[in-house]
């Protein structure tokens, strides 16, 4: 992989990532299409999606500190729960228990965790095919057209209006299976989660900030697995640089596209880029059939 080829990837993550389009499935037709070869499996996909973390960090940043702090007391209120049910159970004093889900930020951050774990799961037992998938060009050709039939109905949505308060538990795991299933390339992780949020009632700009945050724990699991299979790779240090720039480039650009999402789902903008994917959709499927 050249340099060029390096921050073309960047941009093409960063600018796919936040906007409906899928970046998984524009970097596999990219690959395919102009031979490019990481000699890292998907290591350097998972990279540039941790670019993108990057940005939705700082975009963020706020909602992160205050979800990761009440993640914390979560699970400290929770392990307090047990002891005392023990204690309650042995002891003849019976101790109070403390209510874990007590503040709306706190609901949100279990809702994250409740989404995150029908995702990791799918994502475990999945890796190996959605490589495969990405090496093969009529796979992001249909998802593409999915994403594109998916953005129509999100266009279509009535306007919700739950916040976490308001957000189920059953919501939140049915979100985290939309986000399991677009680990496909080709199928909007933005597009698709943001569309499985609307149907279940959330709110406009809660359904976008929702998507983004519940990407975090996503990345950084499949970060985990994949550090976990490089350590027998053999990289360069040129390949590091070039891993490190493309990471900076999609997050430089990733940060300019959430900015723009806000205002594409607010104003409910996704019928263009819903003929963009089923347009790039038709192009994959009749490229593969052309080229078999």
């Amino acid at each position: 992989m050249s340099l060029l080829q390096a921050i073309l990837m960047g941009i093409i993550q960063g600018l796919t990532e936040f906007l409906p389009v899928s970046s998984s499935g524009h970097l596999a037709l990219f690959k395919i299409l102009f031979d490019v070869n990481t000699d890292t499996g998907i290591l350097y996909d998972v990279l540039l999606h941790v670019g993108t973390l990057i940005a939705i960090s700082l975009v963020y940043y706020r909602d992160i500190l205050k979800l990761v702090v009440d993640g914390c007391c979560i699970i400290r209120d929770a392990g307090y729960n047990v002891i005392v049910f023990f204690r309650n159970k042995t002891g003849k004093e019976q101790m109070a228990y403390r209510r874990v889900i007590n503040s709306s930020y706190r609901k949100f951050a279990m809702l994250i965790i409740v989404s995150t774990i029908p995702t990791g799961i799918i994502g475990y037992f999945c890796k190996d095919v959605v490589e495969m998938a990405s090496e093969i060009l009529i796979v992001p050709g249909i998802c593409l057209i999915a994403t594109a039939v998916l953005l129509l109905i999100a266009d279509h949505c009535k306007d919700g209006d739950k916040l976490p308060k308001n957000v189920t538990y059953t919501d939140a795991f049915s979100v985290g299976i939309a986000q399991g299933i677009a680990t496909l390339p080709g199928l909007s992780r933005s597009g698709t989660t943001i569309t499985a949020c609307l149907l279940a009632g959330y709110q406009r700009n809660f359904a976008v900030k929702y998507s983004f945050l519940m990407s975090i724990p996503a990345i950084l699991g499949a970060l985990v697995l994949e550090l976990k299979d490089a350590t027998d790779l053999a990289v360069s240090g040129t390949e590091v640089v070039y891993y490190v720039i493309g990471m900076a480039v999609a997050a430089v650009v990733g940060y300019v596209c959430i900015k723009t999402m806000l205002v594409i789902v607010r104003k409910k903008k996704f019928t263009v880029f819903a003929i963009y994917c089923l347009l790039v959709g038709a192009l994959s499927i009749g490229g593969y059939f052309y080229l078999a």
